[in-house]
């Protein structure tokens, strides 16, 4: 699922300052795509998932999946709903699910 829009250009606003499109282009947008997906499909059955169940579904580093969650919320990247909770029963442990609006 491509949630880019290709018309869209990245610049270091974006990504942050170190950003850089000729190196980190490709890299960050397959891992936006792929965590997208997840959490769409995550949303459509109504499951919440922790930084460390997406990390073990997608291979990414949790660093990265909780910026790849921040940047969903933004309007480039199409101003979704990021909800997010404490686990019952975790402690500290957050969970996140995308919202339906």
């Amino acid at each position: 699922m491509d949630i880019l829009n290709p018309s869209n250009v990245c610049t270091p606003n974006t990504f942050g300052p170190d950003f850089d499109m000729q190196h980190d282009g490709n890299r960050l947008m397959t891992q936006m795509d792929v965590i997208a997906s997840l959490m769409f499909s995550a949303r459509d059955t109504g499951q919440w998932l922790t930084l460390y169940e997406i990390e073990q579904e997608t291979g990414y580093p949790s660093a990265s999946i909780s910026a790849q969650l921040r940047h969903l919320r933004k309007p480039k990247f199409g101003s979704h709903e990021v909800l997010k909770r404490r686990r019952k029963g975790h402690g500290g442990t957050w969970e996140y699910k995308l919202g339906t609006s």
